[in-house]
């Protein structure tokens, strides 16, 4: 498909610069192609009561890390300010990542990130297209973890970042609750908007609560440069998909419940992990699943996410989940209608598109 069919105009001021307070006041546009309204302005207190007992949530227990370093290049006495952000680890001491300026970088350069407790060095081990790097850092294991975690800075999303700086408070508002596992260099955002308070009303609607991993790169934010959808290359991310949650949501179907993805990413590694018939099978490693419309979901029933981007990735999955022609009008109403967009805005509860035969 043309990318430009998944363009729309957003205006400036619809972009969410701080969340909800609190986090389950936020609104949430519910989108439903096989019933009639499609579209019901409601809020993200609302959930519990637009599922039944017996369905299950599925949320990301990734934990955001300060993936952002700023810091100098060195080479041959010569030093030059560089920004890395980091995306993917692939060993204990190496790490892949988005570097600006990255046309001046070579291999063997030598990178210094400091401030007045902690330096941290690394090595450009090998340089890819994009503006990719492989870095591999003099300090190993939880010691880079401890260093990362000193020096770098909380890797808020460019249309964000061009607003405002970082500050103490995104290290909180940009975790969600089930935060856990680190890895991940965006937040799941769709489970931003989840409180205790909301938590337990679901959980007092018999609403059952699973979790899997999904590390988000900083791949979800580079745009689709190509023109066709078939020509844009997904950058891999690792997820985990245990055998626990496997078997529970297998049964969730079975008694004719739904599967609730939280967020994009989640239902990513549920999809990675599904199986001719719609079978879920446990997984661990990387995924680099790239869903367009025409793609036939296997594993979810229903998904709660934000909105998203023009021309974005996301929004081409969301296109696939609940139709193009559905998800325009719906951005089209979420935009007329003054809805907060992106990672920190309100949400959306889709529903698949009407199978046509």
């Amino acid at each position: 498909m043309r990318v430009e069919e998944f363009d729309f105009d957003l205006p400036n001021e619809r972009i969410a610069l701080r969340p909800a307070r609190p986090r389950d006041s936020a609104r949430m546009l519910v989108v439903n192609p096989a019933e009639y309204p499609v579209l019901k302005d409601m809020g993200i207190r609302d959930l519990p009561g637009l599922l039944e007992p017996g369905d299950a949530l599925v949320f990301n227990d990734t934990k955001v890390i300060p993936a952002q370093l700023e810091g100098q290049r060195f080479r041959g006495g010569v030093s030059a300010g560089i920004s890395v952000t980091l995306h993917m680890r692939t060993a204990q001491d190496q790490w892949r990542a988005f570097a600006r300026p990255a046309k001046k970088l070579i291999a063997g350069d030598v990178l210094v990130f400091e401030n007045s407790v902690c330096s941290l060095r690394a090595r450009v081990a090998e340089k890819s297209d994009g503006g990719e790097v492989l870095l591999v850092f003099e300090a190993s294991g939880s010691e880079l973890d401890v260093a990362i975690a000193t020096v770098g800075h909380v890797p808020l999303p460019p249309y964000i970042a061009q607003k405002r700086g970082e500050d103490v408070q995104d290290r909180q508002d940009y975790q969600t609750i089930f935060a856990e596992k680190d890895g991940a260099v965006a937040a799941p955002t769709a489970g931003l908007h989840f409180t205790q308070e909301l938590l337990e009303a679901l959980e007092d609607r018999g609403i059952e609560r699973h979790l899997v991993t999904l590390h988000v790169g900083a791949g979800t934010f580079l745009p689709v440069k190509a023109d066709d959808t078939r020509d844009h290359k997904m950058h891999a991310e690792w997820g985990n998909v245990s055998a626990a949650t496997a078997k529970a949501l297998l049964a969730v179907r079975a008694r004719g419940n739904k599967v609730v993805s939280v967020g994009t990413t989640s239902l990513r590694i549920l999809e990675s992990s599904a199986q001719a018939g719609g079978s879920i099978a446990p997984f661990a490693g990387e995924t680099s699943i790239f869903i367009t419309p025409g793609y036939k979901f296997r594993a979810i029933d229903a998904l709660m996410t934000n909105f998203h981007l023009p021309k974005s990735t996301l929004f081409m999955l969301v296109s696939a989940f609940s139709g193009l022609e559905t998800m325009r009008g719906a951005y089209a109403h979420a935009i007329e209608e003054q809805y907060r967009f992106y990672s920190y805005g309100d949400g959306s509860l889709l529903f698949p598109a009407k199978v046509t035969q």
